[in-house]
């Protein structure tokens, strides 16, 4: 999938950023992978990735006032870093999110949310 590789190559180029991967998140599993993972583990990574959409897609909590709205992205933070979570929304059952993990003094949390909107709309064209 040249989509995904140059995705990837594009994630990382987000400054600050540390890793980067796609995840099929009904399965947990790793579709692509580049940079460095939590605890040097990509494959953990995805499973908890698909745990926390799950999560959030799953409850009622998150739920929007506006009629059919859709989770477009989730931020967790930490003292030393940012982990984006966008989903990439397609027209038909789309089950993949990307996620880039940013270092937190050299991120910028408002470029690389902006940034992962457009690689995941291209994602959606390739």
């Amino acid at each position: 999938m040249p989509g995904v590789d140059h995705c990837l190559q594009e994630a990382m180029a987000i400054p600050g950023a540390v890793g980067a991967s796609i995840v099929d998140y009904t399965t947990g599993f790793p579709v692509a992978t580049t940079g460095s993972a939590p605890n040097s583990d990509h494959e953990a990574a995805a499973a908890g990735t698909a745990d926390v959409i799950q999560a959030a897609t799953s409850r009622s909590l998150f739920v929007s006032a506006v009629p059919h709205d859709l989770l477009e992205d989730l931020i967790i933070t930490t003292a030393g870093g940012y982990h984006l979570l966008r989903l990439v929304q397609t027209d038909f059952d789309s089950r993949l999110v990307l996620y880039v993990w940013l270092d937190r003094v050299q991120g910028n949390l408002a470029v690389a949310r902006r940034r992962m909107q457009k690689l995941a709309d291209e994602l959606v064209l390739t």
